[in-house]
């Protein structure tokens, strides 16, 4: 059995509410996602109606082809939110997944502030002006996170390790993270 999310979203309750546009019912979103030619039973529509919400992520699982990813971008399209991909693989771990820094940028504008300063640099201006938004390149967690309200497809977590897991789950649970350099993202 293949354990896959196929939908989050990175919203807390309050902002569902607000953020997310209003299904009233499991019936409505059944039509909505019927609309745009996906088929959801009552199941699968009252369990994406709670998601949406309550503001919490949906976790499905099956057999390959039974139409977890549809439902994702089935649920993106229908509800008008951005669609975030995040495939996982044996040894994704939480950097590869959340962020990376733009090294060959971040070495350019080292060696501008020190052509600047008359090769004059001023250690510690120089490290904090390199943990910043310019230079941090968001990959689908990050963005997911940017980007809320959204629909964040999980594809393959069967695939990635338990550590890999229980930080995706707390990331979908507090939707928060914390990058060492830059600070914390909600």
């Amino acid at each position: 059995m293949t354990r896959e999310p196929a939908a989050a979203r990175s919203t807390s309750p309050a902002e569902a509410e607000t953020s997310v546009p209003h299904v009233a019912s499991p019936a409505k979103l059944a039509a909505l996602l019927e609309d745009i030619g996906y088929l959801a039973d009552d199941g699968v529509a009252t369990a994406a109606f709670l998601s949406l919400r309550m503001g919490k992520p949906l976790f499905c699982e099956g057999e390959p082809g039974t139409g977890k990813t549809s439902l994702a971008v089935a649920l993106s399209e229908s509800l008008g939110l951005p669609l975030v991909r995040l495939q996982c693989h044996e040894g994704i771990d939480a950097a590869q997944a959340l962020y990376e820094w733009d090294f060959p940028r971040q070495l350019l504008h080292l060696r501008a502030l020190e052509a600047a300063e008359g090769g004059r640099l001023n250690v510690d201006d120089a490290e904090q002006s390199l943990y910043t938004e310019r230079f941090l390149l968001a990959r689908p967690l990050l963005t997911a996170l940017r980007s809320s309200p959204c629909v964040l497809l999980v594809d393959e977590i069967d695939r990635a390790d338990d550590e890999f897991e229980a930080f995706l789950l707390q990331l979908l649970d507090e939707n928060t993270v914390t990058i060492p350099e830059f600070g914390e993202v909600r």
